[in-house]
């Protein structure tokens, strides 16, 4: 791909100014129309040291409203962001609907410097380009227009290049020694680079190859091919429309698994055995939140369930005994106007705990397969993808050391009508029960087909579901706690 680029192209000064002049005035009209219609839009340059990304990105912006846009310079991952999956900080900097984000290099810096530098093992690039392509796809998917350039040079234009900003007393702080390292090993990085293109290269987020010899000529070619790009998704966005959604599914069809219906909802556990076995785990559990931190293991513990099936009181057996320096629960209710102006998975994303800790998560995820496809807040095409986008973050995780551990807390309509009734006429309790609590129950059925089929969908070897019989609370709890210290043995113990 890379050798094939005609690097003598080149552009006068009267046709650069004529042509750039009105690529600006077009950008910043595209830029209105995405901020009224609540498109995000993405930028990734990547390229050379000394391609020209710098100038580009000024150019890029000129013309912009400051309001409307933000310039991400990535540099190598400072020690806090280490402690999260490579991508987690790239989620953190995601622009809301409506405005743009320029990334100055991006995630593709693990796989060239990071590749370079011996600092991401060759066994482990098949995966991270996985864990791209899946971010790339989820954004565009739900709405995000992206372009991408990668600026190339010639090794002979690299090395002039370097040595002037050396030598310029403006510039000579930006040149790294890595830069001059790409220069020294320029067929080695041109052979990485050149396979992370072809990987990377999709039909829904493709790279651009930017012939970048002459600057002139380079910064045409990006802001052209980005006005295209946007121009394009947009015309686009008015000829597609949604798909019809099917009817609500109210029961299973014959081939379809009743998970939920296998359950023994009859187990019982006496309060001096649970007692004894309860703590008995917590102890457990505590001895191992040591190894969890020495290991740098990452423990996610994802609780849905009924109304009132009891993920609270599981979840305070849980932490009970814990530190609480290394563990933290996160309540997800209904999404902020903040969240909702971002991809699904993004308030996910900044509450990941850090490796070495333990994140609770009291409502997950599954929310979008589950309360917002009932509730008809997630179209029938969204909560569709969202088995597929579930499944990548989840293997996104169990990739960079995250145990997670899954529970439907299941109980019967009748233990669930007996709760409500119990929270009713108890004055502590009472505030735990809403009109949203009696509407969900009015629509069991439709929650028990989506839950079975959230539970076949995504109950993967690297995320298994755990479905717990939570009629009788005590076995619940136990029940919790003891799959909890099974799991993270298994995981620290025996990898």
């Amino acid at each position: 791909m890379l050798n094939t680029l005609d690097l003598s192209l080149s552009l006068d000064k009267k046709s650069y100014h004529d042509q750039i002049e009105a690529l600006m005035v077009e950008l910043r009209s595209l830029q209105n129309t995405c901020w009224q219609e609540k498109i995000p839009i993405i930028v990734v340059l990547e390229g050379w040291a000394a391609a020209g990304k710098g100038k580009i990105v000024q150019k890029i912006t000129n013309y912009m409203d400051p309001r409307g846009f933000d310039v991400y310079p990535i540099l190598p991952p400072t020690p806090q962001e280490e402690k999260y999956p490579f991508l987690w900080r790239f989620w953190q900097n995601l622009p809301p609907q409506g405005s743009f984000a320029i990334f100055y290099h991006s995630w593709y810096i693990h796989v060239l410097e990071d590749r370079l530098f011996d600092r991401l093992s060759e066994n482990q690039v098949p995966l991270v380009m996985r864990d791209i392509n899946a971010f790339e796809r989820q954004l565009i998917d739900d709405g995000a227009i992206m372009a991408k350039f990668w600026l190339h040079l010639s090794k002979k234009e690299l090395k002039s290049r370097l040595k002037d900003y050396q030598e310029d007393e403006l510039d000579s702080w930006r040149v790294r020694p890595e830069d001059w390292h790409q220069q020294k090993n320029y067929k080695q990085y041109s052979a990485l680079a050149e396979e992370m293109l072809i990987y990377t290269s999709t039909g829904f987020a493709p790279w651009t190859l930017v012939e970048a010899d002459c600057k002139r000529w380079a910064r045409v070619k990006v802001l052209t091919q980005l006005v295209s790009t946007i121009r394009g998704a947009l015309a686009q966005r008015k000829i597609l429309s949604e798909t019809p959604s099917l009817p609500p599914q109210a029961e299973l069809l014959p081939t379809e698994p009743d998970y939920l219906d296998r359950v023994d909802l009859t187990v019982h556990l006496p309060k001096d055995e649970y007692k004894t076995r309860l703590k008995s785990a917590q102890v457990e559990l505590r001895k191992l939140q040591r190894e969890i931190f020495e290991k740098k293991l990452g423990v996610l513990l994802l609780f849905e369930g009924w109304d009132a099936a009891g993920k609270g009181g599981a979840i305070k057996r849980v932490t009970d005994i814990l530190d609480p320096r290394n563990y933290k629960v996160h309540a997800f209710a209904a999404p902020t106007e903040e969240e909702k102006n971002h991809h699904y998975l993004w308030r996910f994303w900044r509450k990941l705990p850090q490796l070495g800790n333990i994140g609770i998560f009291d409502r997950t995820w599954y929310g979008r397969v589950l309360v917002e496809r009932i509730e008809n807040f997630a179209t029938e095409v969204e909560w569709r993808r969202a088995f597929r986008e579930i499944n990548e973050f989840e293997a996104q995780l169990a990739t960079d050391n995250y145990l997670i551990i899954k529970f439907w807390i299941h109980i019967s309509q009748e233990e669930q009508l007996n709760r409500f009734e119990a929270r009713k006429n108890d004055p502590f309790k009472s505030y735990k029960l809403t009109e949203e609590d009696w509407r969900n129950r009015e629509k069991w059925d439709l929650y028990d087909v989506a839950v079975n089929q959230a539970i076949a969908r995504t109950s993967t070897p690297l995320a298994p579901w755990k479905i717990v019989p939570g009629d009788d609370k005590y076995y619940a709890r136990v029940y919790v706690i003891e799959t909890i210290v099974n799991a993270i043995k298994q995981k620290l113990h025996h990898g």
